[in-house]
């Protein structure tokens, strides 16, 4: 983290280095003029700005949140659990941090977004392809929401791997089975490009472990980062559904989406479901 630093002078600190034959080696690593620039308004109303740039802080969130849930997938397959926990704890900071970027947003009036609405044109965030892996990574699969990107063969080519390779909640079952629980082998061997559903056997697995802490602690503690992250995807469903009605009430969304409609069925949905309805039963 940069440090604004005191006149060295009157410290008497050491002058840090100011001359530099190019850019400086902050904006080599971080690529700010890239990111400070990127952002190109369709509207004279100064609340687009707001708008586009937390909507960019997001998509850089998404990325983020993708990596570490793609590491923590690698760790389950391999058996390494300290490292999967590892990268969903800090996927958990993350998901708070990209919640959070609703905050600007979350006190729009109708007239406030109607003066840019126009802008977005056919634009949606249903239409984000790191969001969809996030969403691939989560469970939530569905081969239809390839069809936006067909126009970007790399984009496409990325979605349709993460939609057939398994999940987050996949890889934890598999290490569940590999320990000698009774995972049903039509859950392991599941069409990994449907949408994940719910197992009766799966939340007796859970029940059990949750049931026995003692014999179980390295499975239960891998159970609540997950829960962790599922509750934290359920708020940022929720903070979007809110933000979206304060907007626009029950207006179609953008790009023909249905608005709230679709956002309040969503926003019912829990990731990891066995994890939640286990506990009725421990």
């Amino acid at each position: 983290m940069s440090t604004i630093h005191p006149d060295p002078e009157a410290t008497g600190a050491q002058t840090p280095h100011l001359d530099f034959a190019g850019t400086t080696p902050y904006e080599d690593y971080v690529q700010a003029d890239v990111l400070t620039h990127l952002q190109h308004l369709r509207s004279d109303d100064p609340g687009e700005m707001v708008f586009l740039v937390t909507t960019q802080v997001m998509e850089l969130w998404f990325t983020v949140i993708v990596h570490e849930w793609e590491t923590a997938a690698h760790a389950l397959r391999e058996d390494r659990l300290p490292v999967a926990r590892d990268a969903l704890k800090r996927s958990v900071r993350e998901l708070e941090a990209l919640n959070a970027s609703w905050t600007p947003l979350a006190q729009l009036t109708p007239a406030q977004f109607n003066s840019y609405r126009a802008a977005l044109g056919e634009g949606s965030g249903f239409q984000s392809a790191m969001y969809r892996r996030m969403e691939f990574l989560l469970g939530d699969k569905s081969a239809s929401m390839l069809v936006p990107h067909r126009g970007a063969p790399r984009v496409h080519a990325e979605l349709e791997k993460a939609l057939g390779e398994p999940g987050l909640y996949d890889e934890t079952l598999a290490l569940l089975a590999r320990r000698g629980h009774a995972v049903p082998k039509a859950v392991l061997g599941r069409d990994l490009t449907q949408k994940y559903e719910p197992s009766p056997e799966v939340e007796a697995v859970w029940a059990e472990i949750y049931a026995n802490p003692d014999q179980h602690d390295e499975l239960v503690r891998l159970g609540e980062a997950l829960t962790d992250v599922g509750e934290l995807v359920w708020r940022w469903r929720n903070d979007h559904l809110v933000a979206t009605r304060r907007a626009m009430g029950s207006k179609t969304g953008t790009g023909g989406s249905a608005g709230v409609a679709w956002l309040e069925k969503r926003a019912t949905k829990n990731v990891f479901p066995e994890l939640w309805t286990a506990r009725s039963h421990v």
